[in-house]
């Protein structure tokens, strides 16, 4: 009998990877780390290094590899116990700099995810993939809200097609390899997701604006001022993917985010205000991978998983705003 269940997390230094390997731990789980660091970064898994069950491995999910190679994770008995469930959260997810990821993220999104789902098959492990919003293409005037069983438009002749059209094309094989092998393959498609730990200068809004806001600079909005959104913060995410785990097979896709519409800009002000700054909000022009994402309908999520978003706005902006105040030196120094 596996006295606990070795849980294998691709993307784990990463943003939300990060914090689901410190929920899976707190769950008394054994985790093993993955992670190449093209978006990720080491300080997000520091405290998790020196935890007895969790161990990082450095590797490039798009090249093939056998857990029970590595020395390090026989405390883990892999090879006796094999792994029992497997998050598949890894893409490169830079906003400012993506075109330097563009190979990496087409690699990830189909042959990465074949080698991750191939590790499922091995261990009949139950697996779930991290997709996104985008498979839905971007909001229009008269769709902004989206169900699991609407079909999405994206154009797959873009520079972003390799993350909008890679992530579709993941959810492809995911489905297709839960017919073929029988295993229990799930999928969460995350909306607009902010908290600390998200990377400084990227492109991503929230962090940047804490910041400028802390240093008394102009807060740079990368679109109009009726540029809108959701957002959802990062332990409710957390929380949805491990319930949409626990979920009986046969779920399908489910939705994880807030169906509250905001504006940017208010947003920006809610920062200065919370932060008690002098800054002021400007406006430049929109980038290519920041655009106006859809509403997600949440009633499946609220209805089979009793899931729905708890972080109120202004408790998440708080405790990032006191991150990057307390991190400031480490988060700007060679960023």
């Amino acid at each position: 009998m596996v006295e606990k269940k070795v849980i294998l997390v691709t993307g784990g230094a990463g943003f939300i990877g990060s914090f689901l390997c410190g929920e899976l731990l707190k769950e008394g789980h054994r985790v093993i780390c993955i992670d190449n660091f093209s978006t990720g970064h080491v300080r997000n898994i520091d405290p998790y290094l020196r935890h007895p069950d969790f161990q990082f491995l450095r590797l490039d999910i798009n090249k093939p590899f056998n857990l029970e190679t590595f020395p390090e994770l026989e405390p883990f008995k892999v090879k006796f116990y094999g792994v029992q469930e497997i998050y598949h959260l890894a893409t490169p997810t830079s906003i400012k700099h993506f075109d330097r990821f563009r190979a990496g993220t087409l690699l990830s999104n189909s042959i990465g995810t074949r080698n991750i789902l191939d590790i499922a098959v091995k261990y009949k492990a139950k697996i779930l993939l991290g997709s996104s919003s985008v498979v839905y293409g971007s909001r229009t005037a008269e769709k902004k809200m989206f169900r699991e069983d609407d079909r999405g438009i994206v154009d797959h002749l873009t520079p972003r097609a390799c993350y909008d059209e890679g992530k579709r094309f993941a959810e492809t094989m995911f489905f297709t390899y839960e017919g073929i092998y029988e295993i229990d393959a799930k999928i969460a498609r995350i909306f607009r997701t902010y908290g600390p730990r998200m990377p400084l200068f990227d492109g991503h809004q929230i962090p940047d604006f804490v910041l400028n806001a802390l240093n008394g600079e102009d807060i740079v909005i990368n679109g109009t001022e009726e540029f809108k959104t959701s957002m959802v913060y990062v332990t409710d995410v957390v929380d949805a993917l491990i319930r949409i785990m626990k979920a009986p097979k046969g779920i399908g896709p489910v939705n994880v985010g807030s169906d509250v519409d905001m504006k940017l800009a208010d947003v920006a002000n809610k920062i200065i205000e919370m932060s008690d700054s002098g800054s002021n909000v400007v406006f430049e022009d929109q980038l290519l991978f920041l655009t106006e994402i859809g509403l997600p309908d949440v009633t499946k999520a609220k209805e089979r998983l009793h899931w729905m978003p708890v972080v109120r706005l202004e408790d998440g902006l708080q405790k990032t705003i006191d991150y990057i105040r307390a991190n400031k030196i480490l988060l700007t120094d060679g960023a």
